[in-house]
């Protein structure tokens, strides 16, 4: 390891203690193998540092929400723009210089790196990342008395009755909005889309009303799918049929009350919008708009291959996590706005690194891949990589013996889980390729614990990674440590689990 380049980053206060960040047992009443995590534990844990500073909100939506531009799109799996900058800072990229993030979320990799004059280049699969960075990268385009006049057009728009249209939806939105919003909302779409106005307030209007949505519903985003009100027609429904049926009714607690209007929320929307455009205007006047600033729609399997090798100079970025959290149906109210059908979720869903339990190998997909670029050669060694990771093996060989001991209430789960570290190994692989020697690439990710057998997902892809080439320089881990579902604890008992940045070199 360079020790060197390992005592010139200090991103954040450390605590030299990391005792109770130390995996003691890995497998719960010592039923699986071990050794092969117990290895990584003692190997990186020297280059593992707990800070104060590094915390959930830096690491997630809950600081981005309170940050001009960054809240335009309420993205819980983001992390927030002063990571970003922190790191940025410490990797020292220049202006000039490209970035990359192969999950680009909600955008904010590559909106800091615009602000600071960097170029960025990033990927994702999901359609709301593109409504997102169109209206967030047009800061320095927008004309703030137009915005004021499409502020009053939405405010002034009143739905005749004789308009009939109702807002797209799918089997797990039906009947996720109030009557008179289901039908508003294509109103709103349609005014807003046939108006004069540019095709950037355009844009900025279609990111407004995109974030509206789940406050205009009966919907809570709550960790692997949407939450549903006590007083909407759907939870009604399902309780009038249980009842009927002799069962108990569903319980639910999400009680959301009288919900606004649609043009009490997007005039609200956009309103805030227009005092962060002019607040950044003011302080990016001196900013380049010749910036970079490149978005592909699309698999990050499929679109890094395609990069040319040594061009990046830096990489921040956070994957999907190994938590079974299905992206398509917690954004579900936003992807049938956009117009996605059940088809295409449903390929989106496969398409999407391999996180829930739905999800099938796409090994065979990558080989065809490679095979058809002519790089077999790649192909085989990120293979024999994945074989030769023995703490993967391991990981693997115990979620099939919990499985077979009856402590998994899901098959799929040892799916995914093979199937998440193979496609990252895939993605580490040609991050390696792509960046330039000394460039910097930094991962947010958390372990995870299924049947009692907890996956050190930032040590195992730090080895993946250093197989490959990287040399590991900190682990970053939280103070506040993560918990475990209240049923394996009840099982198994509590083992804390890190959330972490990990921190690689070329």
């Amino acid at each position: 390891m360079n020790t060197s380049s390992a005592r010139q980053l200090t991103l954040f206060d450390i605590k030299s203690d990391n005792f109770n960040w130390k995996v003691e047992r890995f497998s719960a009443n010592a039923l699986c193998e071990e050794s092969a995590r117990q290895a990584l534990e003692d190997k990186y844990m020297g280059i593992t540092e707990i800070t104060d500073i590094f915390n959930r909100q830096s690491v997630s939506y809950q600081l981005s929400k309170r940050d001009c531009l960054h809240r335009w799109l309420k993205y819980k799996e983001g992390f927030s723009a002063n990571l970003v900058e922190t790191l940025f800072e410490e990797m020292e990229i220049g202006k000039g210089e490209r970035v990359l993030d192969p999950f680009l979320g909600s955008g904010t990799t590559a909106l800091v790196a615009q602000m600071q004059g960097i170029n960025s280049i990033g990927f994702d699969i999901m359609p709301t990342t593109a409504v997102a960075l169109f209206a967030k990268g047009n800061i320095l385009r927008y004309n703030v008395q137009e915005l004021h006049r499409l502020a009053d057009f939405i405010s002034g728009l009143n739905r005749p009755a004789s308009y009939k249209k109702r807002v797209k939806s799918i089997a797990i939105t039906h009947h996720a909005y109030p009557d008179q919003t289901e039908r508003d909302i294509p109103f709103y779409t349609e005014q807003i889309a046939h108006s004069s106005f540019s095709d950037e307030a355009k844009g900025l209007a279609r990111l407004c009303l995109l974030n509206s949505l789940e406050r205009l519903s009966y919907t809570s985003k709550d960790g692997q799918y949407l939450r549903w009100a006590v007083n909407s027609k759907r939870v009604m429904e399902a309780n009038a049929c249980r009842i009927a049926a002799g069962r108990e009714p569903l319980k639910a607690k999400l009680d959301k009350g009288d919900l606004p209007s649609v043009n009490q929320v997007l005039t609200g929307e956009i309103n805030k919008a227009i005092d962060d455009i002019v607040y950044l205007q003011a302080s990016m006047h001196n900013l380049s708009e010749s910036t970079e600033m490149v978005f592909k729609q699309g698999s990050a399997l499929v679109e890094l291959p395609l990069l040319r090798k040594d061009t990046i100079s830096g990489v921040v970025t956070s994957p999907p996590y190994c938590n079974r959290y299905d992206y398509t149906r917690i954004y579900a109210l936003e992807l049938a706005f956009l117009g996605m059908g059940e088809d295409e979720i449903r390929r989106t869903r496969q398409d999407l690194l391999s996180c829930t339990v739905e999800n099938r190998t796409k090994l065979d997909f990558l080989h065809d891949y490679y095979n058809s670029m002519g790089r077999m050669v790649d192909f085989n060694r990120v293979k024999r990589v994945i074989k030769e990771n023995a703490a993967l093996s391991e990981v693997v060989s115990a979620l099939k013996i919990r499985n077979d001991n009856g402590d998994i209430n899901n098959k799929g789960i040892l799916k995914m889980v093979k199937g998440y570290f193979e496609e990252l190994a895939f993605v580490y692989y040609e991050l390696f390729r792509v960046c330039k020697k000394g460039a910097k690439v930094a991962f947010v990710n958390d372990n995870v614990r299924y049947a009692g057998e907890v996956i050190p997902v930032d040590f195992i892809s730090t080895e993946l990674a250093a197989q490959f080439g990287f040399t590991p320089l900190k682990v970053y881990s939280l103070k506040q440590q993560k918990g475990n579902s209240s049923q394996q604890m009840a099982k198994f008992g509590r083992v804390p689990l890190r959330k972490s940045i990990t921190l690689w070199e070329k």
